[in-house]
């Protein structure tokens, strides 16, 4: 009986507790159905929801684009990001993990420094670089970076993954003729399966959110992404704050579908990755 009444307890103060954590999410999805005077009003829901908020919003159009366009920008940004960040970084931290090189101590400790460093001391050098090349407002500031390594906690995380994988495994490989290179990508590779597609997710959503980047680096409105889409609601005499509020929750969603899809590889990346490491 004290068994049952304690999982009880548990259960409705998690309840309890997530009801709480989702209560900005609820309101937000109600205001996005609220005129701007219903806003000033008391209550979570409309009692006549305005669904023209959505079709107004996706089609607001400044500049003679809709919603869906920006939607294809970031979506076709992201896949690179994704891409180069999950296949550098995983070869990086096969290096690290599993080859002898001369000062790879050394090398691996500045790695893990750079962790340390605030991304605000490099945006200047940064910026002038990509600008003395002719690259600002194209995005390839924005990917180029994923394509050296992703960033490094990524290497971290994959470098203690790999770690605890056998290096048994490795020398039935090299017995059979394996090459380095075969080793990786017959072997190692599709084992940090769960530990890819977590550095795939973050890579995915910290890029998607990461609009300071964007609104240094894109100044034509043709290559904007969904976060610069949404400061031009701002950006207006009169804000319409229903159709923004409609566009900032369908632009999470695609953010929300990836984690749930992947949740089952996500969390088993991040738990054997804490006690291998």
């Amino acid at each position: 009986m004290r068994a049952w009444r304690s999982a009880v307890s548990n259960h409705l103060f998690l309840i309890l507790f997530s009801l709480l954590m989702i209560y900005p999410v609820i309101w937000w999805a109600g205001a996005s159905l609220k005129t701007i005077q219903e806003m000033r009003l008391p209550g979570i829901w409309p009692e006549s929801p305005v669904w023209d908020n959505y079709i107004s919003g996706w089609n607001f159009s400044p500049a003679e684009y809709t919603f869906a366009h920006f939607f294809g920008n970031t979506l076709l940004m992201e896949l690179w990001n994704v891409v180069g960040g999950v296949i550098t970084a995983a070869i990086v931290a096969y290096g690290f993990a599993r080859l002898n090189f001369r000062l790879k101590g050394f090398w691996f400790a500045i790695l893990l420094m750079t962790m340390m460093l605030p991304a605000q001391v490099t945006v200047v050098p940064q910026y002038i670089l990509f600008n003395s090349l002719g690259w600002v407002d194209s995005y390839i500031p924005l990917i180029l970076p994923h394509f050296f390594g992703g960033g490094a906690f990524f290497i971290f995380l994959l470098v203690q993954f790999i770690r605890g994988l056998p290096r048994d495994l490795d020398e039935a490989a090299k017995i059979d003729g394996a090459s380095v290179y075969g080793i990786f990508l017959k072997i190692v590779f599709p084992l940090i399966k769960p530990a890819l597609v977590t550095v795939g997710i973050f890579t995915f959503i910290w890029s998607w959110d990461d609009f300071f980047s964007q609104v240094l680096y894109l100044t034509s409105v043709d290559k904007f992404t969904v976060g610069l889409a949404l400061r031009m609601y701002i950006d207006q005499f009169e804000i319409q704050w229903g159709p923004m509020l409609a566009m900032a929750l369908v632009s999470v969603i695609p953010s929300a579908i990836i984690f749930f899809l992947a949740q089952k590889h996500f969390v088993e990346g991040i738990a054997t990755t804490g006690i291998k490491g």
